[in-house]
Order: structure tokens, then sequence, then C-alpha cells
């Protein structure tokens, strides 16, 4: 195996950011083992698998490293090279992924070497009369060629074809970038605006006129402004309701071993008016649309969640709440709707729950179906979409703790209250038995 001096190595600069875990683990095996798999780079040392280890090596001291050489005929040849040794490694996310597919799929279009709609790859001629050899491959072939079905080949590169660039920076290190199904969601959002976008684009290049060109440019710059509005805000729909179901079923798991019911008597005995400080949140009990509970209140919460109730006095979380959101059930959605003061901005079916949204700001509507399911999940995936770690969120009506508890595992800090002292406690109660701590009495 052929020796390299390290120094002469060259890197390119479109390589994968570098997994600093990855390295460390490198640098202990090879102080332990040497280097098992030799780099690879081609025949002017350009780099072409190996990031992760060439660094280790580097950050050990070797001035040499063991390096397989093989021959490309061009700088497109050796970035193919690079990206089918990128794709058999297991550690690629689907976004990752998907960016490589639609490279290699361009570079061999380049390269004369992917069909296109209606070619016949044994017919197909190149400039010449001579027939082009290997032939060009298809779809089907080209997907097979890196072990997955046709379908998700097109995914993925729809996946990175469509996604705006600004986009995937807010994707890339998120639990997002691994999922293709919510991919394609954040994909799919802004198709309209898209193909505006490419329209005018293409004008561009077309028009005559100094007017026509900016004329254009104006229609593309909105119609894209457009897209990554709705492709952000899909982001931020499907990020929400991931971290509800994860955080649904951590709280299950949790709280799965209860063997006997929660009472009052197991936690303290509540009495009207009597406030409580669970650490960081405060647990009020009586009239939630009172004058006193109000004054309890912080003046720039990110959130308030009313969860079903008959009893209804509280259009004023509106001045509290950046947004409000009050859960339903069907009968009652419309009727509230139309009786209430607050600014209404748009309502969602989740499961059989209605969910009217509130604010004086302005709130897109999610462009995909939230699939989450119970008053735990959706007010979970409400916390995760509106609120960010470290704000308040209003509960004027405690229910069983769905938001006290969501937001203690989200690090939100929740002012919840509630008319029926037995809510109260028991709702406490399985706040004690989540964190394990006790509460204290307010003032």
């Amino acid at each position: 195996m052929p020796i390299v001096t390290i120094a002469q190595i060259k890197v390119g600069l479109n390589r994968r950011p570098l997994k600093q875990q990855k390295v460390i683990e490198l640098i202990e095996s090879i102080k332990a083992n040497g280097l098992l798999n030799p780099i690879t780079v081609d025949q002017d040392l350009n780099l072409i698998a190996g990031l992760h280890r060439l660094t280790a090596c580097k950050m050990l001291g070797l001035e040499q490293v063991e390096c397989n050489i093989i021959t490309c005929a061009d700088s497109a040849h050796a970035r193919l090279a690079e990206i089918d040794e990128n794709l058999i490694r297991s550690e690629l996310d689907a976004l990752e992924r998907a960016e490589l597919w639609l490279e290699r799929d361009r570079i061999l279009e380049s390269l004369q070497l992917r069909a296109k709609p209606g070619d016949n790859q044994y017919t197909y001629k190149g400039k010449g009369s001579e027939t082009i050899s290997p032939p060009p491959k298809t779809t089907f072939e080209l997907a097979q060629a890196v072990g997955y079905t046709e379908r998700t080949f097109q995914q993925g590169k729809q996946i990175a074809k469509s996604i705006l660039p600004e986009v995937k920076e807010a994707i890339k290190g998120t639990a997002i970038a691994k999922s293709t199904t919510a991919l394609l969601k954040v994909a799919r959002a802004g198709s309209k605006e898209r193909e505006q976008a490419e329209k005018a684009e293409k004008a561009i290049q077309e028009a005559q006129k100094q007017e026509e060109r900016q004329r254009q440019a104006q229609l593309a710059d909105e119609a894209r402004a457009k897209q990554r509005e709705l492709q952000l805000q899909t982001l931020r729909n499907v990020a929400a309701q991931k971290a509800a179901k994860l955080k649904k079923k951590e709280l299950r798991k949790h709280l799965q071993p209860q063997a006997k019911e929660i009472t009052p008597q197991d936690v303290l005995n509540t009495q009207p008016g009597d406030q409580w400080l669970l650490a960081r949140h405060l647990v009020y009990c009586g009239d939630t649309a009172s004058d006193e509970f109000i004054r309890c209140l912080p003046s720039h919460a990110a959130l308030a969640i009313a969860t079903p109730s008959t009893i209804w006095r509280h259009d004023y979380l509106i001045d509290e709440a950046r947004v409000v959101a009050v859960l339903r059930m069907a009968g009652y959605i419309h009727q509230f709707c139309t009786q209430q003061r607050m600014p209404f901005q748009y309502e969602l079916l989740i499961g059989e729950i209605y969910v009217a949204l509130f604010s004086y700001s302005s709130l897109m509507a999610p462009q995909n179906l939230i699939e989450v399911e119970g008053v735990e999940g959706i007010v979970a995936f409400l916390i995760s979409l509106y609120s960010q770690e470290g704000n308040f969120v209003l509960a004027p009506f405690i229910g069983h703790g769905e938001a006290l508890i969501c937001c203690e595992r989200m690090g939100r800090i929740c002012f919840t209250g509630d008319l029926d002292p037995q809510h109260v406690s028991q709702a406490i109660a399985r706040w004690q038995q989540w964190t394990g701590r006790q509460v204290q009495r307010g003032s």
C-alpha cells in the first residue's frame, strides 16, 4: 500500500462537515490498532474518502499515511468517486444522502452518462455517429447503483432540489434531517411559488429589455420569499409534531409504573385562593379570570392554552400572550369563535379536537396534516411550535396538568390554575410524581 505525506493531500472545499466525536473515536482506534482502513486519494493526491481518518492522523502528529490511490479521468470523475465513497457510509442522514444523490445525478448528466426521458440507452449517440459507451443510465439503474428503490431515489432528489438553501441550513443537525417523510413535507411546501419563481427566472434569461428583466427578477424574488416562508413554517410544524410525539411517549413511559389513582389526599389540601410554587411554575386554585390570578401573570407570555371547558371569561389572554390557542370539541368551536372578541387567525382540526388560534400578529396556518393524538399531544405540539425554552406559557384550565407537565419537560415556565381544588391537587400530584420534587405554598 503506497505511503503518502499528509501535507501533500489536498482536501476539497465541498467536503461534508467533520463530526468531532467521530474524530476522537478514530484517534483512540489509531492509537490502539493503527490505521485499519487506508485513505483514498486520486492520482493528483486529491482526497476522495477518509477526511475523519486524515484529520485524526494529523491530530496524532503523523506525517505520513497509507493511501489507496485511484485514477480519475478528471475532476468530475474524482468527485463522482468521492460521492460514491460517501454514499456507502451508514452515518449519512437523509438530507445529506439526498444532496449527494442530486449532485451525482447532475455530474453524470454533464458527462452524458445520465439518460434523459425518452432516450434509448442502447442507441444513444454522441455528438458524432459513435454510440456512447457505457450507455447513459436510467433513473431505475441509478437508484439500483446506490442501493435504493427508484421511488426513494426520486424522493431524495426532490428533497435536495426543492428545499431552499437557507431552509436546509435550518434543518442540518436536527432530527428532521434524518426523516425522509418530514423532509418531503418541507420540500413540497410552497411548490406553487417554486414553479412561479422558476418560470420568472427563466423569463429573465429570455427577456430582451432591461425593464422586463427587472420585472421578472422582482417576481422571482417575491415567489422565492413566499416559498421560503412556507418551507420554514412547515419545518416548524413538523419539528413541533416530532417533539410532541416524543414528549408524550416519554411522559407515558415515566408515568406507567403508577399503580394507584392519584387523589388530592396524596398531595395536599388545596383551598380556593391558594397559590403553589412548583419550582419555576405557579399553580392557582380559584377563578383564573379573576384580577387576583391576572396579577400573578408575567407580562410577556409566548402562549396561552385553554383546554376544553364550558366556562369562558378569558378574552384577557390575548393581551397577556402573543398567541392564544383554544381547544374545543366539534359543535362548540363555531359558537366560541363567534362569541369571543379575540382576533381570530385560523382553525385546526387535530384528531377530534378543534384548535382555534388567536393573535394580534399574523400567523401562518400549517400546510400539512398534523399527526398527533390526544390533548397531551396537542398541547406539546402547540408549546413546541409557539414557544421556546424559557418562555412563559399560560394555562387557565389545568385539566389533568397537560400544560404543566409539558412545560416542565420542555423547559418552559407555566402559570396555570383552576376553579376545582381537586383538579389542582391532582395536577400537582402528577408534577411531583414526574419530578420527584416537593411544592411550596405561595404568598
